[in-house]
Order: C-alpha cells, then structure tokens, then sequence
C-alpha cells in the first residue's frame, strides 16, 4: 500500500487545507496583534496536524518527523512574531521617546 494514499487521511488533511488555513491566515492578515497572533498560533496548529495526517494517508511513518520538528519550532517562530510585533509598544517605545525629546542634544 505504499505511494496509494488513504482516502480517509487525505480528506481529512484536505479539509484542513482548505477550510481552517484560509481562516488562520484570515486571522493573522486582520486586526490588531492579538488577533495576528492567535491566526499564526492556530496556522501553526493547523499545519501540524496536516503534517501529522500526511504521512497516515501515504503510509510513510518516517515522515511523521517533519510534524515533530515543526512542532518544535512553531513556537519559537510565535516568539519571534511576538518580539517584532511588540517592538513599538509598550514601556520601551515609552522610553524612547523621552529618550528623542531630550532638549539637550541641540
């Protein structure tokens, strides 16, 4: 049964495609941070579970570690999102722009 995919499986990681990532990047595209962040948190979710459906549908138990490295690395990439989005808010901008009003520079 190698190469012959599952019907059952790719379905299933067919409705994921087409139905939860379109809503995921509809998410991550619109509102404010919050919003973006949980649509890139949900993609990431959503792209696990296909990648963990994938090697079901064509048997191939060796490609399930792809699934697990990505697992590994979603959240780091959700860290980073959350660093570069933050970036200009917050105490820190706050600080900076004190920092840029100093009368004494000119």
């Amino acid at each position: 049964m190698s190469g012959v995919p599952v019907p059952g499986w790719s379905a299933a990681s067919l409705v994921l495609l087409a139905a939860a990532w379109p809503a995921c990047l509809w998410a991550a595209a619109r509102g404010g941070a919050v919003r973006r962040l949980a649509g890139l948190c949900m993609a990431g979710t959503v792209t696990g579970a296909v990648l963990l459906l994938l090697p079901m549908a064509y048997d191939r138990s060796s490609y399930q570690d792809v699934a697990l490295v990505f697992a590994v690395l979603s959240p780091a990439g959700v860290l980073v999102f959350t660093r570069f989005a933050g970036a200009g808010t917050g105490a820190d901008a706050d600080a900076g722009a004190v920092a840029d009003a100093d009368p004494g520079d000119g």
